[in-house]
């Protein structure tokens, strides 16, 4: 291998825009020793070998929240790439269905309305999430 790595590691990631019966989108705020740390964002995680991206939402939001949601529609899917990553992020909205959400892997998680999203700082990757959010709720 003479070749220097200059394309950057890609990952495929399932994203949750889980809803509540109010209408609220939960996010989460990553821990600060991460990459993109003390940023918000909508919860997700690395597809597995053999997973659906509907099953890779489910068990990530599980892991990383404690709770179960239905997986729904896709919402859109968004290939950004950051310094030394690249992300495919594949985004679905979701529905609450049980537990409490509770801050397995992450700093803090919150119910927020849509047009409160902007008031939260989150990776660029996300900016086009919240916006076709707008958009779809129009």
């Amino acid at each position: 291998m003479s070749q220097t790595s200059s394309s950057p590691t890609h990952k495929i990631i399932g994203v949750a825009v889980i809803w509540n019966e109010q209408k609220q989108i939960l996010i989460d705020r990553r821990r600060p020793e991460g990459m993109m740390g003390g940023l918000w964002e909508f919860p997700g995680g690395k597809i597995e070998l053999g997973e659906t991206i509907q099953e890779c939402i489910e068990r990530e939001i599980y892991e990383e929240l404690g709770i179960v949601i239905e997986v729904g529609e896709h919402l859109i899917t968004i290939d950004h790439t950051y310094t030394e990553l690249r992300v495919t992020l594949t985004v679905h909205h979701c529905r609450h269905l049980t537990g409490v959400p509770q801050p397995l892997e992450c700093d803090e998680i919150r119910w927020v309305n849509l047009e409160e999203l902007e008031q939260f700082t989150f990776p660029k990757a996300n900016i086009q999430i919240i916006t076709a959010l707008k958009g779809s709720m129009g």
